[in-house]
């Protein structure tokens, strides 16, 4: 199961529960964390331990190697990702070395004329899909959806026209490419792994941000850590 925070049933029995959190003092993770401790276990992935969540989690996983300036959230969201992937043993051999290239390599064309963005996903992948979304509603304001791919079809295409792209973060459902295509929307497959597209995508929301003067690093309304206090 998977869970933001502000949404964990923590009166579900669980064997092992296991927390993302940058900053280590996210209002929410430190509620459920301390809702949980004594009764059931906790590993928490972190970039910063000398923070709350030191005295709250069983065990501590620290990529503080992966922490960053940024509001925006990619070195260490990408990091955990990465991490998790190589424990469960599905972290491709070449990946490292083909997600150095996706840095460089130039984005697909028409991309940057677009005003209007849907990521898709299957399986694993559409949680890719949201966290590219969000990227780009964060950094670049950018008008921006995600869905499963094929429940894309059931309504969310409708929307789709030219000026708007669509892009499909690993195998496309048949037909699909077509029935974008068919919108006059703009359509971005690209082969291999997932991981890489999610750069790629990151990527997008930096050069849009600084073509509207925007920085990207700093979006409006957002603070690094999300942290409640009572009035």
């Amino acid at each position: 199961d998977a869970f933001a925070a502000s949404e964990f049933p923590v009166s579900r029995p669980y064997d092992l529960v296991l927390a993302l959190t940058r900053s280590g003092t996210t209002t929410e993770v430190l509620d459920v964390l301390a809702a949980l401790r004594g009764r059931t276990p906790t590993v928490v992935v972190t970039a910063d331990p000398a923070t709350p969540v030191r005295d709250l989690a069983d065990r501590l996983v620290v990529l503080d190697w992966a922490d960053e300036k940024s509001v925006v959230q990619t070195r260490f969201a990408t990091s955990a990702l990465t991490l998790l992937r190589a424990h469960l043993g599905l972290h491709p051999a070449d990946v490292v070395a083909r997600a150095r290239e996706a840095l460089v390599a130039p984005l697909p064309e028409g991309l940057l004329e677009c005003g209007q963005f849907t990521f898709l996903g299957r399986g694993w992948s559409v949680g890719l899909a949201r966290e590219a979304a969000l990227k780009m509603r964060e950094a670049a304001l950018a008008w921006t959806e995600a869905y499963p791919a094929m429940e894309y079809r059931h309504g969310p295409i409708s929307v789709s026209t030219q000026g708007t792209a669509t892009w499909m973060f690993g195998e496309a459902p048949d037909g699909l490419a077509e029935q974008v295509a068919g919108t006059g929307a703009l359509w971005v497959a690209e082969p291999g792994d997932e991981l890489l597209a999610l750069v790629r995508a990151q990527r997008l929301a930096v050069e849009l941000a600084e073509r509207q003067g925007l920085t990207p690093d700093e979006p409006r309304h957002l603070t690094r850590s999300v942290v409640l206090r009572e009035v």
